[in-house]
């Protein structure tokens, strides 16, 4: 071999040549997984297909007892292994009858975001997760977590009867500052519901430690900032709890983390925060900032006054350290959805 035939492998081009080579086939796996879990989603549709028209020509109705679906899962099974248990059976059974429209099945998607979508029998909830998990291409795990947490539902409930329909027809829609904000935010992730006792520091601790899962709780278009902001006017030093970017609403919004319950002054205190960054960090383009106040709790009425008058884009919103309770949000979004405009 002649020298100019030896390649170093420092060689910057050899180096962009391995990168291309290596891109391309990753980009291929990526292409060769999604492809495969088109052709199961579909495969599985198509058998839910087979076994409603089975039903439908007069025999067994396929429920939770039926010897059918028994029936072939066991011979499924014997015939091509593992993925043909009764419950996967039933589920495309349930996949045909729920997407009875091959075409609205969506090919970003894949089989284990289908199954956990179908056990919401609600079809406008169902249609709200499905939405939000191709805008915001959430994974199996982080569906799983919305929906423990409720996150249909605790929109609904922060917004209006007309809200809750775009919700299921359009998906979370950021548009105003309004839009943002949850009642409550769930923050099980912390740990914090192990200790006896915890302080706002370790609440916000256990935030920036835990950032990727906040952020799948404050929703899209967040970007961090940082932690103890320090604000400094006349020779004092104030600091702001958490701070982040909103890329859709073009502004700063300011966190402040309370354990106990929300004061009246805790606003005065956001109202101050506000006004600097207002005056002082927002630049060309930018909107004006946004204020939220996490508490465990509230007085409604003191907030209604202490809010009373406030310009600024000032909100206040309870959280909890645990998942709700799906009976008694259900129940509360019930009413909701009942009472008289």
């Amino acid at each position: 071999m002649n020298e100019i035939d030896v390649i170093d492998r420092n060689d910057p081009e050899y180096t962009a040549l391995l990168d291309n080579v290596g891109n391309a086939i990753e980009a291929g796996k990526g292409k060769a997984v999604a492809a495969i879990n088109s052709a199961m989603v579909e495969t599985y549709w198509q058998i839910g297909q087979y076994i409603v028209e089975f039903e439908q020509h007069g025999h067994e109705n396929a429920e939770y007892g039926s010897n059918t679906l028994k029936m072939l899962a066991a011979d499924l099974s014997v015939r091509y292994g593992k993925g043909f248990s009764w419950s996967n059976i039933y589920r495309m059974r349930q996949l045909y009858l729920s997407y009875e429209n091959f075409a609205t099945l969506s090919q970003k998607l894949n089989w284990s975001h289908y199954v956990e979508l179908l056990k919401i029998e609600d079809t406008a909830e169902r249609a709200f997760y499905e939405k939000e998990c191709i805008a915001e291409n959430w994974g199996v795990r982080e569906l799983k977590r919305q929906m423990k947490s409720m996150l249909y539902h605790r929109l609904a409930l922060s917004g209006d009867k007309s809200e809750v329909l775009r919700l299921s027809r359009e998906g979370q829609v950021i548009e105003k500052p309004e839009d943002i904000i949850k009642e409550p935010y769930v923050l099980e992730f912390t740990g914090l519901p192990n200790l006896p006792v915890y302080k706002e520091g370790d609440l916000e601790e256990a935030l920036v430690n835990n950032l990727s899962q906040f952020f799948l709780e404050l929703g899209k278009g967040f970007t961090y900032v940082g932690r103890q902001q320090k604000i400094v006017i006349a020779g004092r030093t104030y600091k702001v709890d958490l701070v982040f970017y909103h890329r859709i609403l073009k502004c700063f919004v300011l966190v402040d983390l309370k354990i106990g319950e929300v004061q009246h002054e805790d606003i005065g205190q956001m109202n101050f925060y506000l006004n600097y960054y207002k005056q002082e960090m927002n630049t060309e383009g930018d909107s004006e900032p946004i204020g939220l106040i996490l508490g465990a709790y509230q007085d409604k009425l003191v907030m209604q006054y202490a809010l009373q008058n406030i310009t600024n884009q000032l909100f206040v919103s309870r959280y909890q350290l645990y998942l709700p309770d799906r009976e008694q949000l259900e129940a509360e979004f019930r009413r909701f959805m009942s009472d008289e405009e």
